[in-house]
């Protein structure tokens, strides 16, 4: 089951305002201690009322799920103070590491989830390809035999999904196809890119 927007939009909320809270600047005074009380009780809210909170955690206690790149070395030298690109701190590298994880791991619940994935007849990803295995994603673009025209690994996806999985074809932006392919990519982490690649 995906997660609920309307308590995911709360969540958010409240770890924005704890990071207000808390961020830099922001001593602990009276007004950042009260704020920092009401944010702990609107997530302890949000938390009671979701109970499947730690679907990540969970997720990856079922799955296996490779991490992602370290961008610590963004913090020294190159892409710090004064490049281009602005002055990255750690929260920045937490954040960014948090929400590509949580978009993998979704990726990974829809794989591993035949309903979710609108399976007709009981099927998931995981059935064919065990932990991402054999898909293959540094090798697209390719000329699909299957298909007879060069495809991107969407197409293929997607032509797993109506062929063997027996569902409906997922449009190219949307969120479950997003994740799959973010999902799909990572278990290849390492992997060199060899684009047309049989």
């Amino acid at each position: 089951m995906r997660w609920n927007v309307k308590y995911a939009f709360m969540g958010l909320a409240c770890a924005a305002l704890l990071w207000f809270v808390a961020g830099p600047g922001h001593g602990e005074d009276a007004r950042s201690k009260k704020g920092r009380a009401v944010a702990e009780e609107l997530m302890e809210q949000w938390t009671r009322a979701n109970p499947e909170r730690d679907w990540v955690t969970e997720e990856k206690k079922r799955h296996k799920i490779v991490p992602p790149a370290d961008n610590s070395r963004l913090l020294k030298g190159g892409q710090a103070d004064g490049h281009a690109y602005g002055k990255y701190t750690k929260k920045d590298l937490v954040v960014w590491e948090r929400e590509l994880e949580k978009f993998v791991v979704e990726g990974s619940r829809i794989f591993h989830d035949a309903e979710l994935l609108g399976s007709s007849i009981a099927v998931s990803c995981d059935m064919c390809h065990p932990d991402g295995a054999n898909t293959h994603p540094e090798t697209y673009p390719k000329f699909q035999i299957q298909m007879g025209r060069v495809v991107l690994l969407r197409d293929m996806i997607n032509w797993c999904i109506e062929q063997a999985v027996r569902g409906e074809p997922l449009e190219a932006n949307d969120p479950a196809m997003r994740a799959l392919e973010a999902y799909i990519t990572a278990q290849r982490k390492g992997v060199q890119l060899n684009y047309g690649k049989h």
